[in-house]
């Protein structure tokens, strides 16, 4: 949500508001406290971003601009719970949908924050719900999707925090399991909730630049360990340079902040 140069982003609970006072500073609402022990790690300010910048080929000119660009993207480290649901209601939705049918889960049995903004739904209450309620979320078809998502969870038949520990081949075999899920998803909640940032979630814009730019196929293998990050800083670059997008992404969705 962007007002005057402000920012307001909820998230474990809380409610923060940044406020850009220019020149790269940035005031946040919470105290020192609050972001030493949550937002700093939420908008993962200790991962070095430089050295991922560095280690761009210098003669990929494509991507040397889209970091240059992108300089500031950081990879949210997000709630694994919200960052499932989100991203199952996201398919075939634009980004405006997705955040209303976001929101008015949250209004239909999250916890309020303040006056105006609730929490995410823990998995019990989603789970609770009909699928004639989550359908009136605007859900359409990922209703049973999102209802068997929040049943799994809520009954511990996927605890979503043990799976933190899996390969990241484990992980993505967990994450498809679920109903609704698919390779593009499972790939963006490995990057935003799992911070797997060797997840290389390839969509309809990704894609494009793949075949533009790289022959059809990036070469993921020159960034070991961080090609999500360059998959971020494609996105970023090929969406702001090209007008509104046709079809949602994770980053739009709920993945990347910049600072």
């Amino acid at each position: 949500m962007l007002k005057d140069d402000k920012a307001a982003v909820a998230a474990g609970g809380k409610q923060l508001v940044i406020d850009d006072m220019g020149g790269g500073c940035f005031e946040f609402s919470c105290s020192a406290e609050e972001y030493r022990f949550f937002w700093h790690d939420y908008f993962d300010m200790g991962t070095d971003y430089s050295a991922f910048i560095n280690a761009v080929d210098p003669g990929d000119g494509f991507l040397k601009k889209a970091a240059a660009f992108g300089n500031g993207i950081r990879i949210l480290n997000q709630e694994p719970f919200e960052t499932l649901i989100s991203f199952i209601i996201s398919q075939r939705k634009n980004i405006p949908a997705i955040q209303s049918s976001v929101e008015k889960l949250c209004r239909l049995c999250g916890e309020k924050i303040n006056e105006d903004v609730y929490a995410f739904p823990e998995p019990r209450a989603i789970a609770s719900l009909s699928e004639k309620e989550l359908s009136g979320c605007s859900l359409g078809y990922r209703a049973p999707y999102v209802r068997e998502a929040a049943r799994r969870v809520a009954s511990g038949e996927t605890d979503l925090q043990t799976i933190r520990g899996f390969t990241d081949q484990e992980l993505y075999n967990e994450l498809v399991s679920f109903y609704g899920v698919g390779k593009k998803v499972a790939n963006c909640i490995m990057l935003f909730a799992y911070h797997r940032i060797a997840s290389f979630p390839v969509d309809v814009w990704i894609q494009r630049i793949e075949d533009e730019y790289y022959n059809g196929r990036f070469p993921v293998e020159r960034y070991p360990g961080f090609a999500g990050v360059m998959q971020q800083y494609m996105f970023f670059y090929s969406r702001e340079n090209a007008g509104k997008q046709e079809e949602p992404h994770c980053a739009e969705q709920t993945g990347f902040g910049k600072i």
